[in-house]
């Protein structure tokens, strides 16, 4: 018999500078995530409008803006958000001709999200978008070697967090704990591949063919 556990969707949060090298990063990240959330099929726009509402900070706040990306579910919405301390320079919607090279940003985040807008706080400056995720099922996971496998390498880390690097008496991760888990063993791959010379978008898009392969034989 199968334990059946649905995927929760918690909020999550990460600083970063606005800056080119970081939005690419912030692209990864959002892949991850979304891929975990069971939310695959919305990457590609929510790749899309974080790539845009950040480069909208980089030309209009100035590079190196210390900024926040913070991603949640809204109902049946992916909420996307990205805050800046600059409550003046305001994103907007312009009807850009064919060959402008600028001003088309916030017209593709129009013409991708279902509503998105600009909140004005007392320190900072929201500039959000909201997807449909309705269409996507939750992600149900059930007991499988491959998987038995993936939770023993999630308990280690979440021991070396709870414990201070000892796995003596580990309790039972719950979801938000491995998830956070599995991004950092993710993350520390990477680092090892970076630091031997190896792409780690290539390794990152062979697993991916890898997971998918996998996924469609167990289906």
């Amino acid at each position: 018999m199968h334990n059946d556990q649905h995927t929760q969707r918690k909020p999550w949060s990460l600083d970063f500078a606005a800056e080119p090298e970081e939005v690419a990063a912030l692209r990864r990240l959002m892949r991850i995530h979304l891929r975990l959330w069971g939310l695959a099929e919305v990457v590609e726009d929510a790749q899309l409008c974080v790539t845009e509402l950040a480069s909208n900070v980089i030309a209009h706040v100035g590079s190196g803006t210390p900024a926040t990306l913070a991603v949640s579910m809204n109902g049946p919405h992916l909420r996307i958000e990205i805050h800046d301390s600059d409550t003046r320079a305001l994103p907007t919607l312009l009807q850009s001709g064919v060959d402008s090279e600028s001003g088309r940003g916030m017209a593709l985040v129009d013409a991708t999200a279902v509503c998105w807008g600009i909140e004005l706080r007392e320190d900072r400056k929201v500039t959000w978008c909201e997807l449909a995720a309705d269409r996507c099922p939750p992600v149900v996971v059930q007991g499988t070697p491959r998987l038995s496998s993936a939770e023993g390498l999630l308990g280690l880390y979440g021991a070396e967090e709870l414990s201070g690097g000892t796995t003596a008496a580990l309790p039972r991760l719950g979801l938000a704990r491995a998830e956070a888990a599995a991004i950092d063993i993710i993350a520390d791959l990477l680092h090892w591949l970076h630091t031997h010379g190896r792409d780690a978008d290539d390794l990152l898009d062979r697993a991916q063919m890898h997971f998918e392969a996998k996924a469609h034989l167990s289906a």
